[in-house]
């Protein structure tokens, strides 16, 4: 089984999430996606984040009529702050009968060279890349490499950033988050404040 990981804090899951998640499992040759929910992303301010199980059942909204995208909270269970190699080797520990590849947009691919332990990701794990717009181009012998396979991807500029300082803002997003998923928001009045 070709499983793909897409990790993200998913602070909140939104549709563009959905869109990539949805591409890479129709059209790339994966047989799954499951959405890692990451508990704390050492790059990101922890207090900005929501609780992690708030993120997940937001997670778990959006993919419930998704055949092929599941929600994973894989990343709850390992010591913090958990590193992609760490979690790979976890997973593919207790999952023998899976393949697991990473999901991650073009501009990630740009600092895959400051991951831990990177090589030994490229050596053992196909990497999915998906276009973004920016500045850099990603370098180009980590595009030519074997297990780097560039999807033409729809290009989604939405991040989770923006909605929530347009909810805090009081702006109405309610067309770029999955229907539960606003629902599930607003109920709880997150990022209001």
């Amino acid at each position: 089984m070709k499983t793909g990981l897409y990790f993200g804090t998913f602070n909140p899951v939104h549709i563009g999430h959905l869109i990539i998640a949805n591409h890479m499992a129709e059209f790339s040759g994966l047989d799954q996606v499951w959405m890692v929910v990451t508990p704390h992303n050492p790059h990101k301010k922890k207090s900005s984040l929501l609780d992690d199980y708030h993120r997940l059942q937001m997670v778990h909204l959006a993919t419930e009529d998704y055949d092929k995208i599941r929600p994973s909270d894989i990343e709850f269970k390992l010591p913090q702050p958990n590193y992609t190699v760490n979690t790979l080797a976890h997973l593919q520990e207790k999952f023998p009968m899976h393949e697991f590849s990473l999901i991650m947009g073009e501009d990630n691919l740009n600092s895959l060279h400051k991951w831990k332990n990177y090589e030994v990701l490229l050596q053992n794990h196909d990497i999915y890349v998906y276009p973004r717009i920016n500045n850099e181009t990603a370098e180009p012998g980590l595009l030519a490499h074997p297990r780097v396979h560039r999807i033409d991807a729809p290009v989604i500029e939405i991040s989770s950033t923006f909605i929530r300082n347009s909810i805090k803002q009081g702006k109405n997003v309610r067309p770029l988050l999955p229907q539960k998923v606003w629902e599930y928001t607003e109920h709880n009045l997150f990022y209001k404040k």
